[in-house]
């Protein structure tokens, strides 16, 4: 149940950048069915994104490498500068 809790908690969180550009709110997780550790955020993107603007994506969803991923508290902070492009999210 513990588990189950905390992924709640995660759902729908903002994602901004170290310098407090909002990319969007939290998707999903991509995890390592082997070792269990996070590879990827799956963030749904804010149109009116600056960041996103710098990067032309026209996709919905982008997948944001978990080593940019800086701090979480009521947000995901993400490093920009680990961010090279903005990787559109494979479709399921």
């Amino acid at each position: 149940m513990y588990k189950y809790t905390i992924a709640r908690q995660l759902a729908t969180k903002k994602v901004i950048t170290n310098r407090g550009d909002e990319v969007g709110k939290l998707s999903d997780l991509l995890v390592d069915e082997t070792s269990g550790d996070i590879e990827h955020l799956l963030v749904e993107l804010d149109r009116d994104s600056k960041f996103i603007k710098r990067f032309g994506s026209r996709e919905r969803v982008i997948k944001i490498p978990y080593s940019a991923v800086t701090a979480v508290s009521d947000v995901f902070i993400v490093d920009e500068r680990e961010i090279t492009e903005a990787e559109p999210a494979e479709a399921k």
